[in-house]
């Protein structure tokens, strides 16, 4: 047999099929398909004006990269709460090891009075993929600022207050050296103090934690998770943070994302009068007309830059 005629019979043959299959609306092709990944659908936010803050357990290795790409702000990679005591070495590990390989994640570390919080900080300092980390049940500005030395004096530190005691410490909490933002943690919180989750006795917490943030010159302090899967909940209980001045939302599904992201940004409303505002304050030589320009002036230039950074247009 001839050797090139059946090479060319061959083609020939393949040829005739694939026509068959486009003849009956069926296009094929048999070429071996490149491979793919889920497009990235996270903005690229700064971590100081962050809205949504995703927990994902440190022993979940396989959701490290998912949450990446999700719609989270920043992601926080998990080896205190909800890791297992005798799991936490191994967690440990895993997340060091990822953020190692190319992963870009913050952390939540178990606090100073624990047998794990000195193994946290040493095997995390200098991984070239930590963001910071986030130092649960903080009660004082000296744990703040260990931490913070402990990872080389670099590693920003987000103090998660979750008790009676860093609530009324957290004015000192917020002026620590390497403090970054406040975070609240509300469920701690309530089981410290018997609190109900009911919007008025959560007021008090967080209205602290937004004044102490003011004070130590510190972004917006970030809000405590809602737990369950109702999204009006979510959006009401977001709305009531923002209304208190909470500038960002930790999470612990990424079906929550969009929500919490819609409610902390500027709406379109927003944007418009922020934009009107300003074109109007240029065109009068921007002149101070009276006592209500300058705060206005002052709520409009906040409005503009959170619009371009989380890509909210006038409407």
């Amino acid at each position: 047999m001839n050797r090139g005629f059946g090479k060319i019979g061959g083609v020939v043959d393949r040829f005739r099929r694939r026509r068959l299959w486009y003849q009956r609306g069926m296009a094929i092709d048999d070429r071996p398909a490149p491979p793919t990944t889920a497009p990235s659908r996270r903005r690229s936010v700064p971590a100081e004006i962050s809205r949504s803050w995703l927990l994902v357990s440190g022993t979940a290795s396989e959701r490290f990269d998912g949450a990446v790409r999700s719609r989270a702000d920043q992601v926080i990679l998990d080896i205190e709460d909800a890791v297992d005591p005798a799991a936490k070495p191994a967690a440990r590990s895993t997340v060091a090891e990822w953020l190692t390989g190319g992963g870009d994640a913050w952390v939540r570390i178990n606090d100073v009075t624990t047998d794990f919080w000195e193994d946290d900080v040493e095997e995390l300092r200098g991984l070239p993929g930590l963001q910071g980390v986030m130092l649960a049940k903080t009660e004082s500005p000296a744990q703040v600022t260990d931490t913070w030395h402990r990872l080389g004096g670099h590693t920003p530190v987000i103090a998660l207050v979750e008790s009676a005691l860093g609530i009324e410490e957290s004015v000192s909490i917020a002026r620590a050296q390497g403090a970054f933002r406040l975070a609240f943690g509300s469920g701690d919180y309530r089981r410290d103090t018997g609190t109900s989750a009911d919007t008025l006795a959560m007021a008090y917490p967080r209205s602290r934690l937004v004044v102490a943030s003011r004070v130590g010159d510190l972004p917006g302090p970030i809000d405590g998770p809602t737990v369950g899967s109702s999204h009006p909940i979510l959006r009401e209980q977001s709305q009531v943070a923002v209304s208190l001045g909470l500038t960002g939302k930790l999470c612990l599904d990424t079906e929550q994302l969009p929500v919490i992201n819609e409610v902390i940004s500027p709406t379109p409303t927003d944007v418009a009068w922020a934009q009107d505002f300003l074109d109007d304050f240029e065109a009068r030589g921007r002149v101070i007309r009276d006592g209500s320009d300058l705060p206005r002036l002052g709520r409009a230039q906040k409005i503009q830059r959170l619009a371009e950074a989380f890509g909210v247009e006038a409407r």
